[in-house]
């Protein structure tokens, strides 16, 4: 990423930029042509400062993720439960702008801001009951009813990957259109790093944390004999 980039290409490529575009009113779609240099000075704004805003989006590659479990939970309320909350806002925003402007061309997603607004609303229910339940308790230690609870969060994580595949399948496995605008391929851009990034996090939550506290709980030991036994 740099400053002679185009802001067209700068949505496209890193996810989350639009809405920066957005809320410094830089017409990444049809005036996506003009470097970020350009479209910065146009406007009179910071170009440092707007590098510096771009740059806290820029995903590190996967990395080996913490084992031991409260260090993992902080790892996944920080990179996918705070991402989760910043990436589909935007993604319904420009879900809706696509469905309006493109409600003519064959291949416009149908039906995709709602779809988002539906995963929002669950995931938003879902992580909450792990900040507010599930988390805290496996952070103590965990529980013989702990089970109960991980069951639970197992079955929405299969729900939300048939979400996934409903998204797929809406935009034609987020590839836009040949001609699409800028907005239609960042939106895509931004699908496919939602579906990254949950199918990861769900992945860290299903196979890695929470087998640790579903194993039988230990068998109560007997008491030592008073002499009467044997």
């Amino acid at each position: 990423m740099n400053a002679e980039q185009s802001i067209g290409e700068m949505a496209i490529q890193l996810p989350g930029a639009s809405a920066i575009f957005r809320r410094h009113k830089l017409d990444f779609c049809c005036g996506g042509q003009h470097s970020l240099r350009a479209a910065a000075s146009a406007k009179g704004l910071d170009l440092d400062a707007l590098l510096a805003e771009l740059a806290t989006l820029e995903r590190a590659p996967h990395t080996a993720s913490p084992t031991e479990p409260a260090a993992l939970i902080d790892f996944i309320l920080q990179r996918y439960h705070a991402v989760h909350r910043e990436q589909l806002p935007e993604l319904i925003r420009m879900a809706t702008r696509v469905e309006a402007v493109h409600r003519e061309h064959p291949e416009v997603p149908a039906g995709l801001a709602a779809l988002l607004e539906q995963a929002q609303e669950e995931l938003l229910e879902h992580m909450h009951k792990e900040e507010s339940i599930l988390f805290p308790m496996l952070k103590s230690g965990g529980n013989p009813f702990v089970r109960h609870p991980i069951g639970v969060m197992r079955e929405e994580h299969t729900s939300h990957g048939e979400m996934l595949e409903q998204l797929a399948q809406v935009s034609h496995n987020a590839t836009p259109p040949q001609g699409a605008c800028n907005t239609w391929r960042a939106l895509y851009a931004g699908l496919a790093q939602l579906q990254e990034d949950l199918v990861q996090h769900i992945h860290l939550e299903n196979n890695l944390l929470f087998p640790g506290f579903e194993a039988a709980p230990p068998s109560v030991q007997s008491s030592p004999c008073c002499g009467s036994c044997g």
